[in-house]
């Protein structure tokens, strides 16, 4: 049993970082969850990520967000210090919800038949915004815990995060949703390098 710590920015990124660790082929025990909300906080651990993976596999998943490429977030977070082998710094383009919304089969279970998929999700200026879009044509009870309430400070709706994660683990494919993202899919091809 191979022992990977976590480090996520927040409950959705955490669903899926476990799916992606639980379809590995020899199995991994997530020994560690680390978050505090954000890629602020990821970014500022850098150093406390280089040391942890000296004894382990650390998996740090975050999203490119407005920066312009991958390489771009890669240099600023490492800096001219070499990558250590055990640290896996992992990126979606440029949101987690790309990857949700590649799962065109998932996704259709999740919100119906309304609305238009994105073809390449990681093509999207704003994949949450995305989905936010298609959630306002979902059924009722899927449209009240992504979306939010008139007024409502927040983005999303107060379910979002629970609602997700847990069709995440349910029904979310990871191997349909690479075929579609191809951020998922060096990603999902990293893990099984480091195993």
């Amino acid at each position: 049993m191979m022992e990977v710590a976590l480090a996520i920015e927040d409950e959705l990124s955490k669903a899926i970082g476990l799916r992606l660790l639980a379809e590995l082929p020899t199995p991994v025990t997530p020994n560690h969850i680390l978050h505090k909300g954000g890629s602020g906080y990821l970014k500022s651990r850098m150093d406390s990520w280089r040391e942890m993976s000296q004894r382990q596999i650390v998996f740090l998943l975050t999203d490119l967000d407005r920066i312009s490429c991958p390489v771009a977030l890669r240099a600023d977070w490492l800096g001219k210090a070499p990558q250590p082998a055990n640290l896996l710094l992992r990126i979606a383009v440029r949101e987690v919800e790309s990857w949700v919304l590649a799962d065109h089969i998932a996704m259709r279970k999740l919100i119906g038949n309304k609305g238009a998929l994105p073809p390449q999700p990681d093509d999207l200026p704003d994949p949450k915004q995305h989905l936010l879009k298609l959630a306002k044509l979902a059924p009722r009870p899927v449209r009240q815990d992504l979306v939010k309430e008139a007024g409502a400070i927040a983005c999303q709706g107060i379910g979002y995060n629970t609602l997700l994660s847990h069709w995440v683990q349910s029904d979310w494919s990871p191997a349909r949703a690479a075929e579609r993202s191809p951020s998922l899919a060096r990603t999902r091809q990293r893990l099984r390098e480091l195993q």
